[in-house]
């Protein structure tokens, strides 16, 4: 198994999805999110109040409705589909921390999330991005099972206030970071750093030596194993196939911002991150 291959097997949703429909026409997007503005997604207030409108515009609430209704467990008309709660930055373990560069900050900010709960507790996670070219307008460009962005952006805030909430998708593993201290949110970081965390000095040695040699334009990345570290290594279909397995890059690597909001209003659902829902360690 690959540094950077998940080990956890996912739901295989995508051809439920398929067959539901919801996919149908649907070209999978594939660039990384970050591209959607040249300076990237930001979290300020004004930001966060735009994911959370594009989150709530109707077109989306309707997709909310075939996405929760895609297996059955409950009717498109029935799901009546809300937003919970404010959007959350989300942020994932920072190539040019990996690489050393000194002042790399831990993590960066990848995309907003919402979190939408239907009329029979199914939750699903909202991305959301800047669209390229449009002032400052916002658009929902995935849609993933489970809740996990809002709540361990919860959990970081208690477990250390004030810090920053990053997740390692390699290992599909997330944490939280404030000053030298690197501290668990669910087991897998613990399986990685322990229960008590770490140092952010000893954390960096770690990732480090699992993922620098598979950096872009590393020898790795070029081979194409596992998609290489980072939204820029991987093209191809942005759902994982029916066998239940997925490659865990970062979250960038899922779905692309141009021209999803169109995806969105004619077929429903730009991409799917099958994962399996934990409680959080």
């Amino acid at each position: 198994m690959t540094a950077i291959s998940s080990r956890r097997a996912r739901r295989p949703l995508a051809a439920a999805l398929a067959a539901a429909g919801v996919l149908a026409g649907t070209a999978l997007l594939t660039a990384a999110p970050r591209a959607a503005a040249a300076d990237g997604p930001q979290a300020g207030p004004a930001a966060l109040a735009a994911a959370h409108e594009a989150a709530t515009d109707a077109t989306t609430l309707n997709t909310l409705s075939r996405f929760f209704a895609r297996e059955g467990a409950v009717t498109e008309k029935a799901a009546a589909p809300r937003i919970q709660g404010e959007a959350v930055p989300v942020r994932t373990l920072s190539a040019a921390f990996v690489a050393g560069e000194p002042g790399a900050p831990v993590a960066s900010l990848d995309y907003l999330a919402s979190t939408a709960v239907s009329s029979d507790g199914q939750k699903a996670s909202l991305w959301t991005l800047p669209e390229p070219g449009k002032g400052g307008d916002w658009q929902v460009v995935n849609i993933a099972t489970g809740d996990d962005e809002a709540r361990y952006t919860e959990a970081g805030a208690r477990k250390l206030p004030g810090g920053t909430v990053f997740h390692e998708p390699q290992i599909d593993a997330w944490y939280v970071q404030k000053g030298d201290r690197v501290l668990p949110l669910d087991q897998d970081a613990v399986r990685a750093v322990g229960k008590q965390g770490t140092t952010l000095s000893a954390y960096r040695t770690r990732v480090h030596a699992a993922y620098a040699d598979k950096l872009p334009g590393s020898a790795y990345a070029r081979k194409g194993e596992a998609g290489g570290y980072g939204p820029k290594a991987r093209s191809g279909p942005a759902i994982a196939a029916a066998s239940g397995t997925e490659t865990a890059l970062t979250a960038g690597s899922t779905a692309a911002a141009g021209g999803a909001v169109a995806v969105l209003a004619l077929c429903g659902v730009t991409a799917l991150r099958l994962r399996s829902r934990r409680r959080t360690g």
